[in-house]
């Protein structure tokens, strides 16, 4: 259980239409990420699944039944947003076991459930403390265990990392991603960090102005872009898109190629350019290079500690087997 499904879904506020009508399918399961820049709609669209914005056309189903009108606490989806919104004169049992108390579950019931999320959480030894005693990833992980005992069909993460610090971050994605496999529930996650979608996702939807770019799994966005947007916006350090003549030569509006797949040299290279920055990070150097005819600065990756430095000049050689080609209005070119 858990599939949901949605057609011709769209959403205008006052003459300002957000999302434009839009179908997609999310499997039972499914780890699904909604990711692009701020402002696209991302967040929008997981509010229409919740029901906590109305669609102003389209038909949302749940398991196949029609849920389009079907009130927020009847849809059998749990959310947590990116502010944890615990009740602080609260213990984190009564912040986990709150839905259920409105729900009119037993008692023995809540606490059968609130032992088992505490458990899967590794919040067991902070169940009597209150959100002011614990770390922001305590907090959020007391925010899941309060969706985990709904037992919903699917959750839905509306950015619940953007309030913690990076190590904090990474953490709390392996654990995301870690109950995923346990629970093996449908999961929607809302981020603009692209870097979270890639390492978390079964399937990304790449969103840009409300309009769906390329839906597929992180592997296929990351070597199949559809068009130049997808392909600058996946990755990290994003692609470089290069125009103008170098373009031209491979038959194309624009050029991609990733800053892995440019080779460094001292001399003999393709293009040559001029190192504006070098970032030495041990196991990989990263080089932000001025060229002639490669735009502003192309970013450049080579693995291990690399002895260029500022001013150096570079040369670069793009291995030919790893060049996206895209068409005037942005489309790949195969």
């Amino acid at each position: 259980m858990g599939q949901i499904t949605l057609e011709k879904v769209s959403k205008t506020f006052g003459d300002v239409e957000v999302i434009p009508p839009l179908d997609l399918t999310i499997e039972n399961g499914e780890f699904t990420v909604f990711v692009g820049p701020s402002g696209c709609g991302k967040s929008t669209l997981l509010r229409l699944i919740a029901g906590l914005e109305d669609m102003s056309s389209g038909t949302l189903k749940i398991d196949g039944q029609d849920a389009t009108h079907v009130p927020p606490a009847k849809r059998g989806l749990a959310m947590v947003f990116q502010s944890y919104a615990l009740y602080p004169h609260m213990s984190v049992r009564k912040n986990i076991a709150f839905p259920m108390r409105m729900a009119g579950v037993d008692k023995a019931e809540q606490d059968r459930r609130i032992e088992q999320a505490a458990a899967a959480l590794n919040l067991t030894d902070y169940l009597e403390r209150r959100p002011g005693q614990l770390s922001g990833g305590q907090r959020q992980r007391v925010a899941i265990g309060r969706a985990i005992v709904r037992e919903p069909e699917a959750f839905l993460f509306d950015e619940p990392l953007s309030n913690l610090d990076a190590a904090l971050r990474v953490g709390m994605r392996l654990e995301i991603s870690e109950l995923h496999k346990r629970l093996e529930t449908t999961m929607i996650y809302v981020t603009h960090d692209q870097v979270e979608a890639m390492t978390m996702a079964d399937k990304i939807v790449v969103l840009r102005a409300g309009h769906i770019e390329q839906v597929g799994s992180p592997l296929e966005l990351y070597h199949k872009p559809r068009n130049s947007f997808v392909a600058g916006f996946i990755g990290s350090p994003k692609m470089n898109l290069i125009e103008g003549s170098e373009a031209a030569k491979h038959n194309a509006h624009t050029i991609g190629i990733r800053p892995e797949h440019i080779d460094v040299a001292d001399s003999g290279g393709q293009w040559q350019g001029t190192v504006a920055v070098a970032e030495h990070l041990g196991s990989d150097t990263f080089f932000h290079v001025h060229g002639t005819g490669l735009g502003e600065t192309i970013t450049v990756r080579a693995t291990g500690e690399v002895g260029f430095k500022y001013g150096d000049t570079i040369h670069l050689t793009p291995r030919a087997d790893q060049i996206h080609r895209f068409d005037a209005s942005g489309l790949r070119v195969e």
